[in-house]
């Protein structure tokens, strides 16, 4: 029975990011039909087709290998000028004389091509995929934070450490300790000031290094101010990046849990720390593919904070379904925070401003609008629309390192997944 819980959760993980997928397609395929750009293609997957209809200007269609989705806007590239025949100009003149064989004078002349459309226009279809999966990932996280809660560290101690390090090592006494401060204490402030959340304190701690500490804690219904003493500089985790380690200040104690609901500040808040460490996770995906690679070869168990891929995810999401011991309400809470995180990290990653990516256009029409605006302002010549075609290199590279790094981790994931149950 749990096989096939844990199965059925996988599946309808799968189906729920396939869900997103055409979510995020909606975003551009909505805004360019608004602004009359030609829409000819809306479609699920890659590969070939397992369905498709046309209706109106649009085909629309599911593919074989559901791992991603498209929508195709005619009239991405502007016509062909003049120029220096460099093997970049011949690059983008086969791939704009590809798309042109489509393009009739009629297009041309209704002005529905993409390159026609308004800079800011152009810029909100390609922003809108992101910002749909951005307000998916806000929504869904807000949806538990009410309906449950997240568990979170409070203010009441649950273990003080006698000694900065274990036996046989000289006993060091961290700060805590050192004043006394005792399980089941809960903190009211930190050198004068006052915290009502955990994170805060972490912080402001972290941030005082060595300097004096002194905490007031309520104690048996009775506030007590614990003796300033002095502080620690000890190796902790990184916020950003669990996998490394950093100097800073050091009290010596944990927190005891609390579930607690959030409302939409604190979400906010919450999704605030999550772009940073999935800020750095993208930054280090190259270098945690080829980790994933020789954990494989080595048998080492996979890092629970190696990157995954959708295949990952629904895994791990199968795992939480078929969860014993624990309550339909947490499990529930952690299946629809494990999407919502994956639409927060999909959302960042198109906003990279590299072609393929969504970012990478955005980034071509702001480059335009400088460039144009610029002549404009010296009373030159308008250049005209930017020519996204020549970036096509750096689409193929990007491209191609995405699809390695996404064959690798799809792999990894089905020959050594990360467990964190």
């Amino acid at each position: 029975m749990r096989i096939f819980i844990d199965i059925l959760g996988g599946v309808l993980f799968f189906a729920l990011i396939l869900v997103s997928v055409g979510l995020h397609e909606l975003g551009h395929f909505i805004p360019g039909k608004l602004f009359n750009v030609k829409v000819v293609q809306f479609f699920i997957g890659f590969g070939k087709n397992i369905w498709k209809t046309q209706k109106g200007d649009t085909e629309y269609g599911i593919k074989m290998i559901p791992l991603g989705g498209y929508v195709r806007l005619l009239g991405a590239y502007p016509p062909k000028k003049p120029g220096k025949n460099t093997w970049l100009k011949r690059v983008a003149d086969g791939a704009r004389e590809a798309e042109w064989e489509e393009i009739t004078p009629e297009d041309v002349a209704s002005g529905r091509l993409l390159y026609q459309a308004a800079i800011w226009k152009r810029i909100v279809i390609m922003a809108s995929g992101v910002f749909i999966n951005l307000l998916l990932a806000f929504c869904l996280f807000l949806g538990v934070n009410l309906a449950w809660g997240q568990y979170q560290p409070g203010m009441t101690i649950q273990t003080v450490s006698a000694c900065l390090k274990p036996a046989p090592a000289a006993c060091v006494q961290p700060p805590a300790a050192a004043m006394g401060l005792q399980p089941g204490d809960t903190v009211l402030s930190f050198n004068g000031t006052a915290f009502s959340q955990w994170a805060d304190l972490t912080a402001a701690v972290r941030a005082n290094e060595d300097g004096p500490v002194q905490l007031t804690v309520s104690r048996a219904g009775q506030s007590v101010a614990l003796p300033s003493v002095a502080g620690m500089v000890s190796t902790v985790a990184d916020p950003n990046d669990q996998t490394k380690t950093i100097q800073a200040g050091f009290l010596g104690v944990t927190a005891a849990y609390e579930r607690a609901t959030i409302g939409p500040g604190g979400t906010l808040k919450q999704m605030g720390s999550m772009v940073g460490q999935s800020l750095v996770a993208l930054a280090k995906l190259p270098i945690s593919a080829y980790n994933a690679v020789r954990d494989m070869i080595t048998g080492t168990p996979r890092d629970i904070n190696s990157p995954i891929s959708i295949v990952g995810a629904s895994v791990i999401a199968g795992q939480i379904a078929g969860m014993t011991g624990v309550s339909t309400g947490d499990k529930v809470a952690s299946y629809v925070s494990l999407l919502a995180g994956l639409n927060l990290f999909v959302g960042l990653m198109n906003l990279v401003p590299l072609v393929p990516f969504d970012g990478g256009q955005i980034a071509a029409g702001i480059y335009e609008a400088i460039r144009r605006g610029w002549a404009k302002l010296r009373k030159r010549p308008d250049p005209g629309p930017a020519d996204t075609a020549k970036l096509l290199p750096v689409a193929y590279i990007v491209g191609g390192l995405l699809v390695v790094i996404g064959a690798i981790l799809i792999v990894a994931d089905i020959i050594s997944p990360v467990s964190v149950f």
